[in-house]
């Protein structure tokens, strides 16, 4: 891997050494005979600092594929009117992985959306999707037309194969395949994650103020694949897919798409591990607000406030003096999804299980649960370690999201009960106790 968010990279193959073009992109012939290749992730026009591009030097350019039809979509979708709103609180169970010798699933056909808002035509929106698969991709790739996808695996690794090189992504670690970049995934049993698709923005590292120049996510730690190449035919026929205004379509190519024998640019797919997190929190009293733990944002052109961000709660010290530690009682004017990579959450150590996950929709009450509450409220305010062994997510927007008719009611993983969990609480009102 190369490391760094956003900068300039240039890789090639060690098989094919000067395979990068010399002091220009587009000569009027490559080195080795190679296709000269862009890849734009912005307008022409941007300013510098927001100008995204990758230069790919490649056996064959990817035009040379038979006409897109119409796929499939399974569950994967953007239709938000499907089902009537829901604004309570919900919370759903792990999402079973169907087992290999019954159907077998591959990243694709595994793609289940659960929530969202926006549409991609407008290129304004997000879309949260769930994917369960125990299967790898065989002779097929993706392409995302609409957006990009920040993939959060919660079991099982993915092998992620990318025109610009390949990645291993663990749980506890996450990737980023951003808009156009074709990908296929290789998975080694039973695999399940999170997926945020965001429309009409790129990931990126949230601004610091008065933090300073270090901390939260930094930018060394993500990591860029390197240049990796394969010649290969295939005659009976290699499908390109490519998500395209929220449907699915195939096309049928005779060779392998993974044939970029070197490339340069800023506009990459990458990866970074959570456990690389520098944590900033409250030593005093009280509680920061949660976007301390921000490792992404995906900006709107409104002043701070976020198309999609990337928030985790890892490990960490709790010192807060005179303070209820855990979460808060909260009603936001933003859309919390919560994801649980592994261990319990602080605020519902018994429903909220791996592989599951929770909606709090925009003004809608939560917190924690009853027994955090009456634990948390009697603890000993002593340092201790907060979450130790586990990796709880969370990706918050600024839009109101839907829920599908899949999430609702196909999955049967709703857990129905879930209003239940603050329903023991009670008053301790006293007025004659101040």
């Amino acid at each position: 891997y190369m490391s760094g968010f956003g900068n300039e990279h240039a890789s090639e193959d060690p098989r094919c050494p000067g395979a990068l073009p010399e002091g220009q992109n587009n000569p009027q012939v490559c080195p080795y005979g190679l296709y000269a290749e862009q890849l734009s992730g912005s307008a022409f026009t941007c300013p510098r600092a927001t100008n995204r591009r990758s230069w790919l030097y490649r056996i064959l350019p990817s035009v040379c594929h038979k006409p897109f039809k119409p796929l499939e979509e399974g569950h994967l979708t953007h239709d938000w009117d499907e089902i009537e709103p829901d604004p309570n609180q919900l919370r759903w169970k792990p999402f079973e992985i169907p087992k290999a010798p019954q159907k077998k699933m591959d990243f694709v056909s595994g793609l289940h959306t659960l929530c969202g808002a926006g549409e991609p035509r407008g290129r304004n929106g997000i879309a949260v999707h769930i994917f369960v698969c125990n299967t790898s991709m065989a002779d097929r790739c993706l392409y995302n037309s609409d957006g990009d996808f920040l993939i959060v695996p919660q079991q099982g690794k993915l092998l992620i194969t990318t025109e610009f090189g390949k990645m291993l992504v663990e749980p506890n670690e996450i990737c980023v395949i951003q808009q156009g970049m074709r990908f296929s995934v290789e998975v080694f049993g039973e695999t399940r994650g999170y997926i945020l698709e965001v429309y009409g923005a790129h990931f990126e590292l949230p601004d610091l103020g008065p933090i300073g120049a270090n901390g939260l996510a930094n930018p060394r730690d993500f990591l860029v694949p390197v240049a990796w190449y394969e010649d290969r035919q295939v005659p009976g026929g290699y499908t390109v897919i490519s998500k395209y205004q929220g449907k699915l379509f195939a096309a049928q190519q005779d060779y392998s798409p993974y044939n970029v024998v070197a490339w340069h640019g800023n506009y990459t797919p990458y990866k970074y591990h959570l456990e690389k997190f520098m944590v900033i929190n409250a030593v005093a009293f009280d509680h920061a607000d949660p976007s301390i733990f921000t490792v992404l944002t995906a900006k709107t052109t409104r002043a701070g406030v976020a198309l999609a961000d990337f928030v985790i709660f890892p490990p960490r010290w709790g010192v807060a003096n005179n303070t209820f530690r855990p979460p808060y009682y909260h009603r936001n004017c933003m859309s919390e999804f919560m994801g649980l990579i592994k261990g319990h959450y602080e605020a519902k150590e018994e429903g909220f299980q791996p592989g599951g996950g929770s909606l709090h929709s925009m003004m809608t009450p939560h917190g924690p649960d009853a027994d955090c509450f009456e634990k948390a409220s009697k603890a000993k305010l002593e340092p201790e370690r907060v979450a130790d062994g586990t990796m709880a997510f969370m990706f918050e927007s600024s839009l109101s999201l839907a829920v599908t008719k899949w999430g609702l009611q196909t999955s049967n993983r709703l857990d129905k009960n879930y209003y239940k969990c603050w329903e023991p609480l009670k008053s301790h009102f006293n007025p004659k106790c101040k």
